[in-house]
């Protein structure tokens, strides 16, 4: 849909989600966390951290970061240790996929550490975690290298890489066991997830991916949508007959002025009875 200025700001739901591109504030993905108790704090350069209370799992909202990973989300068995998962949202990862994920998050942390930092190991169950693009329709491939999925107009998949990994290179974001990459050739995004992330988590990211509700943006964004990108207008809310009673009621009260107190109504006084109109030359009446 071509960009038309004057609408800059009119809402329009888009679909599907994996294209729509990030509304640029992290507010709506951070709000998960911080409401279950976690500590926002941040750097001199604009760059926002969200850290669990017992500092086991800390959220990264990097603006300025080094590299186009806007998001990174790390987990510690042991907060000196290296890293024990890493997760990464590209800076042009659709808002609500990451917020689906801190969502799952909050709600993992809540549940304690065998939710949040454990059960990532075996490579059959992550398999499992593919399980809600499988049931999407989604494609499917089975290579040697990786099990691949990919969305039926093509322009998202999600790789399970089978080999070995190392540790190390992993938390460097060098290797990745998944890997979701969304949109036309040359305009994609990318999120990854390390060896050991929880498949709920990993499920959660699938899960967020594939939803099929629409997602708002607003005029101006259209500007950046890929044209496979569907973009419809929000119609206003049809009023319900009680929002039309209300309406008709406050209409009623701003239009008739209340008299001051003790005022008397004005009474016109009463006209002289008018003198007989004499015809004009011409008319008859």
């Amino acid at each position: 849909m071509p960009y038309d200025p004057s609408e800059r700001w009119r809402e329009y739901h888009v679909t599907p989600r994996y294209l729509a591109g990030s509304t640029f504030t992290g507010d709506p993905a951070l709000r998960p966390l911080l409401d279950v108790g976690w500590k926002l704090t941040h750097d001199e350069m604009g760059n926002v951290y969200a850290n669990a209370p017992d500092q086991t799992v800390r959220l990264g909202y990097l603006p300025e970061g080094n590299d186009d990973a806007l998001w990174k989300i790390t987990a510690y068995s042991d907060p000196f240790a290296m890293p024990r998962w890493l997760v990464t949202f590209q800076d042009s990862t659709p808002t609500e996929i990451v917020q689906d994920f801190t969502t799952a998050l909050a709600a993992a942390y809540n549940e304690g550490p065998d939710s949040y930092l454990y059960y990532g190991n075996g490579y059959l169950a992550a398999l499992d975690a593919g399980t809600p693009l499988a049931a999407a329709g989604w494609s499917h491939r089975y290579g040697a290298a990786d099990i691949s999925f990919e969305s039926p107009d093509g322009l998202a998949e999600v790789h399970l890489r089978r080999n070995r990994l190392d540790h190390t290179a992993e938390m460097a974001g060098h290797q990745e066991r998944w890997l979701i990459l969304a949109g036309p050739p040359g305009n994609q995004w990318y999120a990854t997830a390390s060896s050991f992330t929880p498949e709920c988590l990993v499920a959660a990211m699938n899960s967020a991916l594939i939803d099929p509700a629409p997602v708002i943006r607003y005029g101006e964004d259209l500007r950046r949508l890929p044209p496979q990108a569907t973009a419809t207008p929000v119609r206003p809310p049809v009023p319900t007959p009680l929002d039309v009673r209300r309406a008709q009621a406050a209409n009623a009260r701003s239009t008739v002025a209340p008299s001051p107190a003790g005022a008397q109504p004005f009474i016109p006084a009463p006209r002289p009875p008018s003198a007989p109109q004499v015809p004009r030359p011409g008319h008859s009446r």
